[in-house]
């Protein structure tokens, strides 16, 4: 696992792949507590006898927003930002969902340090992120995730 504390020691990867993290197993379970938590019950994630029947995935699938949810506790797998006040989720950009990961799937996520910039004294970062899909040529989504690091200097 990397370790960065501070500006300097970030803009040392900039252009660079990051890191890529363990791989996660999306559950039925995980599927429909996000349903709950989103209010979005659609059949396609919460009713697998209908999506075995119905879908042309033969099962149920992730949400989108579950799978892009997945960013900052994978981030955190790959690098260990140390010396902060901060952290905070600042937007995304370029967002494409690019393939349905269906429940059981097993993803991880890649990440390129594209663009750093110091906003007085505040680390804005933007970083290519995509998430793969074990045994799959497609990944589930390929955008740009922005944070903004506070760090304490």
């Amino acid at each position: 696992m990397l370790t960065i504390r501070s500006y300097k020691e970030f803009e040392k990867y900039l252009g660079k792949e990051i890191g890529t993290s363990s791989y996660h197993t999306i559950t039925q379970e995980q599927i429909n507590k996000f349903s709950d938590a989103t209010l979005d019950h659609q059949w396609i994630h919460t009713d697998p006898k209908r999506a075995e029947i119905e879908s042309p995935f033969k099962t149920t699938i992730a949400h989108g927003y579950l799978t892009l949810s997945l960013i900052p506790y994978l981030w955190k797998q790959i690098v260990d930002i140390q010396n902060l006040k901060m952290e905070i989720n600042y937007g995304m950009d370029k967002l494409r969902f690019a393939q349905a990961v269906m429940v059981g799937s097993e993803v991880r996520l890649q990440v390129k340090l594209v663009d750093i910039i110091n906003l007085r004294g505040v680390t804005k970062v933007t970083m290519r992120v995509e998430l793969e899909i074990k045994g799959q040529k497609k990944s589930a989504f390929i955008g740009e995730a922005l944070f903004l690091y506070h760090f304490i200097d």
